[in-house]
């Protein structure tokens, strides 16, 4: 018996992704249409039993997918959003995942999961497949109430902690502000939107969003998110010179949002490498920076600098914070930073998945695009994917990356 017999589907709306894969994949869908691309599926950690004895359900929740379309209410809700454009909405309004895009295998312990087709039809799988696999995995580990419970419990703590903050974390010129950022490792939907509606209820002077385009329409709250890796790496295989890839994606963000969605991806061949494509012209077009590996205080440092040296106010900018967060990591980046810039903080696993069981690390990158190898150059240890070696060596040379250390 598969778990969809007691279970009803993971997948509730295709509304329930992203906002930044909407934004990517209406950039992309305008700038690259015939793209061609490969996504596959990691865990970086190690499961209480094998990921491949779901393969069945798997396989089950994407067949559900693959039968899902937007309603008519939910259009209207993405031609509400102001950087969403008609053209983009009528796509989607016939969208409608694609079977034959997306296959599954047991690989003795490890479930593999590949999406290749048209990036425009396959990109959108990502965000799916980690919660589908997130859900089904928490519901055959435990469905015991004790669970949910002691989740309970630590949200309550999370509630208290910032309560008893309060005066501090808001007397300053800029208060402390954080996004849920959770729904790819959520321990299931029911849990997610209980966080969600307990945080926007208890603490919304400082809870402000989350990146559920879902959960924001049905419960009032602002959809938060602009870029990701995947959208910078597609550029490697454009056709621009190598070294020319980043600026040529933050040009045509620019050139799609024309003001909207400012806050630009810092880290997909290093901060670094990133800064000195960042000049005056692109520092002066996007509001800030996301940071998203490496050390976040040492980062922060680096963009003041540069900041500095473009002869631009900090204070007229934003850093946002996205890299393994919780509340405490995430204040004392705020009390380092208050007075010097304004920064934001998009929280995840510690919010949508903070239970006695150890969350998953699962991770759905783009590997190839147009038939040749894409890849990140993380800050942090570990967080490098690609299975191309040559390349990989090819790019460190050219962005000068020094290689990873364990």
């Amino acid at each position: 018996m598969t778990w969809q017999k007691i279970y009803p589907p993971v997948v509730r709306s295709l509304l329930e992704n992203d906002l930044y894969k909407f934004t990517m994949w209406q950039a992309l869908l305008h700038s690259h249409p015939g793209a061609q691309a490969e996504y596959a599926f990691f865990c970086r950690n190690r499961p209480v039993y094998p990921l491949a004895e779901l393969k069945a359900d798997v396989d089950a929740e994407l067949d559900h997918l693959c039968t899902l379309t937007f309603s008519d209410d939910e259009l209207a809700y993405l031609r509400s959003l102001r950087f969403i454009k008609s053209d983009f909405v009528d796509f989607l309004s016939v969208f409608r995942f694609q079977r034959r895009f997306i296959r599954t295998r047991a690989d003795g312990e490890h479930l593999r999961v590949v999406a290749s087709g048209p990036l425009v039809h396959v990109m959108a799988f990502e965000i799916f497949v980690l919660y589908i696999v997130n859900e089904l995995y928490f519901r055959r580990l435990s469905t015991d109430a004790s669970i949910l419970a002691v989740a309970r419990e630590r949200l309550q703590a999370k509630v208290g902690f910032l309560k008893s903050e309060r005066q501090a974390l808001l007397s300053a010129t800029e208060p402390f502000i954080f996004f849920d950022f959770g729904l790819r490792r959520r321990y299931s939907a029911a849990w997610h939107e209980e966080v969600v509606r307990t945080l926007a209820s208890e603490v919304p002077e400082h809870f402000r969003g989350t990146s559920n385009v879902y959960l924001a329409k049905k419960l009032g709250l602002t959809p938060i998110g602009t870029m990701a890796h995947e959208y910078l790496q597609a550029y490697q295989a454009f056709g621009f010179r190598l070294r020319d890839f980043q600026k040529a994606a933050l040009e045509a963000w620019v050139q799609e949002y024309r003001g909207d969605l400012g806050i630009a991806l810092t880290d997909v061949v290093g901060m670094d490498a990133f800064l000195a494509d960042f000049d005056l012209y692109f520092a002066k077009l996007f509001d800030g920076l996301r940071h998203d590996s490496g050390d976040p205080v040492e980062w922060a440092e680096k963009a003041l600098r540069h900041y500095a040296q473009l002869h631009i106010d900090p204070m007229s900018k934003r850093l946002v914070f996205s890299d393994g967060l919780n509340l405490p990591r995430a204040v004392d980046l705020y009390r380092r930073l208050r007075g010097r810039v304004q920064t934001s903080y998009g929280i995840g696993t510690d919010l949508s998945n903070d239970t006695p069981h150890q969350a998953l690390n699962v991770v759905m990158k783009i590997m190839a695009c147009n038939g040749q190898p894409v890849a990140k150059l993380s800050d942090s240890a570990g967080k490098t994917l690609c299975e191309d070696h040559t390349f990989l060596a090819y790019l460190r040379q050219v962005f000068n990356h020094p290689v990873e250390t364990p």
